[in-house]
């Protein structure tokens, strides 16, 4: 038999949190149970031992959103980003059948082999922008998600995405993709590209929004001279895709 105190301490436990949560030892501690307890309470089948000082509820299923807040509270800058921003916020041309999360950040990160076996996902730390742009500029929950679940704007989205053509993501895709971008912001799209440190990603974006006539062609086209200077740029993707991207 199990200890009572083991018992109670448990009881405690689901009485306060939630389901499809993964639960580290700081947490646990917090609700009376020390690392070396919920080791035990591991062993004794009370708990389910994800990674090292990680646990779930035996026999739950961890939430996709429940998960990307546990990353995002403990590396700073991690968000959704990149297409999958744009595809959440409504913003979308191919459904993929299983969609793989573009996930972005400031530092170089592994994410838990827990997490990358459930969840299909990419992770990146790209320098997009400079360091005067304000932390979390562009970064907001989803109306009606997760709090802590931060998701690039479309504004932020789109520059994130273009940075991926050529390397994960296709220009003809990206180009269906962005005809949807009709309704960015402005003040917000023209402080992103006033920041925007990757010139391949100012003239894809100047490229695109006047191949499509988008409202904010005018303003990709200003940034575009102030950043690109005359001399065209081309490029090969890794699936031998050309790019060229005038001044």
């Amino acid at each position: 038999m199990r200890p009572a105190g083991e018992s109670f301490s448990f009881k405690k436990l689901l009485a306060v949190v939630p389901r499809g949560t993964p639960l580290d030892v700081a947490f646990l501690k917090e609700h009376g149970l020390s690392a070396d307890h919920a080791s035990h309470l591991a062993k004794a089948g009370w708990l389910e031992h994800l990674g090292r000082g990680v646990y779930m509820l035996p026999g739950d299923t961890l939430s996709r959103d429940a998960c990307l807040a546990y990353l995002i509270r403990r590396h700073e800058g991690m968000h959704v980003g990149g297409k999958t921003a744009l595809h959440w916020r409504g913003i979308r041309h191919h459904v993929s059948f299983r969609e793989s999360i573009a996930l972005w950040g400031e530092q170089q990160v592994r994410l838990p082999a827990w997490f990358t076996s459930r969840f299909e996902c990419r992770y990146q730390s790209t320098q997009l922008f400079d360091s005067g742009l304000p932390k979390g500029f562009a970064l907001q929950s989803l109306p009606g998600g997760h709090p802590d679940v931060l998701v690039s704007t479309p504004e932020r989205a789109l520059l994130e995405h273009l940075s991926d053509i050529g390397k994960t993501e296709s220009l003809q895709e990206s180009r269906d993709l962005v005809e949807g971008t009709r309704s960015l912001r402005l003040p917000v799209l023209e402080t992103l590209l006033a920041r925007t440190t990757r010139i391949k990603v100012v003239r894809l974006a100047r490229t695109l929004a006047e191949e499509l006539d988008l409202p904010w062609a005018a303003l990709a086209k200003t940034y575009s001279d102030k950043k690109g200077g005359a001399a065209r740029w081309i490029a090969v993707s890794k699936s031998g895709e050309r790019l060229d991207l005038k001044a």
